[in-house]
């Protein structure tokens, strides 16, 4: 297992973490992002990305594994490759995610839901609520980077190869807009 230096050193040199005025998925500000984007465009380093994250559920028998659209569905096939195991995603519809394009899950399958990063843990929340409404049994939840340094609390066992205290800021109490610093919309 890797430890956390290790993996800061990766996301820097594939271009992942970025420093600056970052709008987030939340509506909040941050100084720092994670793009993973650019990691998940090369092979070798989505495969590592998704090996670790398997290694953190080896022994909990997933049978499927569930990333959001889009920063999930990279990792979610990477994992699942990893585990031997199926790879979905979900999708946003309105303000909720469902399963699209022929993708469901049956009552008691063993799942596991992963995504890039998170923040807030809005998105990986909506993807728990379509699991445990199919009444999928959720193992847990893999994650790259934990950008709340470990207090998000999803009612699932939640793993993360890497946990980080990036403050996040509402756009009334933004040090970086207070200093005038041109606002970059990362994912646009």
């Amino acid at each position: 297992m890797r430890d956390q230096g290790y993996w800061l050193e990766r996301l820097t040199a594939w271009g992942v973490l970025r420093e600056g005025h970052f709008l987030l998925t939340s509506g909040r500000h941050s100084s720092r992002f994670l793009l993973f984007a650019p990691a998940f465009s090369l092979p070798r380093a989505a495969t590592e990305l998704g090996q670790a994250v398997a290694e953190l559920f080896k022994r909990q028998d997933i049978e499927t594994v569930v990333g959001p659209a889009m920063g999930g569905v990279i990792l979610a096939h990477e994992v699942a490759r990893a585990l031997g195991v199926r790879s979905i995603f979900a999708e946003k519809d309105g303000e909720r995610m469902a399963f699209k394009r022929g993708f469901a899950l049956r009552a008691g399958e063993r799942v596991l839901v992963v995504e890039d990063a998170v923040s807030t843990g809005g998105s990986v929340q909506k993807v728990l609520d379509i699991c445990k409404a199919a009444q999928a049994d959720v193992r847990g939840v893999g994650i790259i980077a934990d950008r709340t340094g470990g207090k998000v609390d999803l009612g699932v066992p939640l793993k993360a190869l890497m946990t980080l205290e990036i403050p996040s800021y509402t756009p009334d109490d933004c040090p970086l807009c207070r200093e005038g610093r041109p606002l970059e919309r990362p994912k646009a």
